[in-house]
């Protein structure tokens, strides 16, 4: 089939309105799957679906999804590997993550990565529910059929049963990429690469981290007392090196812990990535398109559908949350576009020279 699209103007993009999911009403889907009879596998799991969504790929943004998590007293869930990528936040109890065969106990408000076709598996070893938030890229993999999921028990994962393991040159071997073509065309930098290239990329480990919140709140003073007038986020990233210059704590998201003062107002700004965000503590307000959504401690928010003008607003006490932006993803792409401010232009992060804070000025002024 052949569509004429000659002459056609540019589609105008359907934003997802925001919406804010309370508190009350996780605590009444976390009671639920408490309540509920274990499944086979012993994930008890809510997928968290906005109202615009469609299958396959539901999520709370178009590439995101959320779900809360529960692992009762006792139990553990079978292990599961798969080639989406995730981030994950515990909001309440205490149990133990095991991911690419590091092991992690987590507490409230840590946080950790799974990277892609990583084991995992997790297990409660306390006294009450253990309950996490995750986010991942699945959506985006759904949308192209592509996503790789496979849980099972013991030790080797189904598909790799009846594989064999494939071993690296031996020292002082000629590995077979250095074998193949790698030419130049022209003098731009543009050249012609074997095909060895495309099936041995170099190796950048990707590690499954953690970040205590007892070792990030160590630092949120320091962001809560720039001075006020500052017009950047009073936040920090939890980086994961592996992403490089993407600036990510996963291949796909970033996640930020922030914290703000009573009566702190953000500039306006937009960006292509969307932003979703999970209240810790203190209450406030966010103006999405023009539209004002209240929230406060526990609730989870679509903040920010991609380039959407948005601001966050603290009323009067001091502010956190868990923020998470599909950003590591949109500047792999080339897509990440960013307005920091109404008054700037438009630049593609990564490929143009970025925005400046006000901070060097507000600390000359000190």
């Amino acid at each position: 089939m052949f569509v004429d699209v000659s002459g056609n103007s540019p589609r105008q993009q359907t934003m997802w309105p925001s919406i804010v999911i309370a508190k009350e009403d996780i605590d009444l889907e976390i009671e639920r799957l408490i309540d509920a009879a274990r499944p086979d596998n012993g994930r008890r799991a809510s997928l968290i679906v906005h109202p615009l969504a469609t299958a396959p790929g539901l999520g709370l943004a178009p590439g995101t999804d959320v779900t809360i998590n529960v692992v009762n007293p006792g139990e553990s869930t079978r292990k599961l590997r798969k080639n989406s990528n995730m981030l994950e936040i515990c909001i309440s109890g205490e149990g133990v993550a095991s991911v690419g065969g590091r092991t992690f106990s987590i507490g409230k408000w840590d946080v950790w990565n799974t990277p892609s076709m990583q084991v995992h598996s997790y297990r409660n070893e306390g006294q009450v529910p253990w309950v996490r938030l995750s986010y991942s890229n699945a959506p985006l993999l759904e949308k192209l059929e592509v996503h790789f999921v496979e849980e099972f028990d013991g030790d080797v994962p189904p598909s790799d049963a009846n594989t064999t393991r494939r071993e690296g040159p031996q020292a002082g071997s000629a590995r077979a990429r250095d074998l193949a073509l790698n030419a130049p065309v022209g003098t731009e930098g543009a050249r012609l690469l074997g095909y060895e290239w495309l099936i041995d990329i170099d190796v950048l480990e990707s590690k499954a981290l953690h970040w205590p919140y007892a070792s990030v709140a160590e630092h949120l003073p320091s962001v809560e007392d720039i001075a006020k007038g500052y017009n950047g986020r009073r936040l920090f990233v939890l980086y994961n090196p592996a992403t490089e210059r993407r600036i990510g704590t996963t291949h796909s998201f970033f996640a930020t812990i922030s914290s703000s003062p009573p009566d702190n107002h953000h500039v306006p700004h937009r960006h292509s990535s969307s932003a979703i965000n999970y209240y810790l503590r203190g209450e406030g307000y966010s103006k999405v398109n023009g539209v004002r959504l209240d929230w406060k401690a526990g609730d989870l928010i679509l903040s920010a559908p991609g380039w959407a003008m948005h601001s966050h607003h603290t009323k009067n006490s001091t502010t956190s949350s868990l923020t998470v932006q599909d950003h590591p993803l949109q500047i792999a792409m080339e897509s990440l576009i960013w307005q920091e401010r109404l008054q700037e232009p438009i630049l593609a992060l990564g490929s143009q020279s970025g925005f400046e804070s006000n901070r060097a000025q507000l600390t000359a002024a000190r």
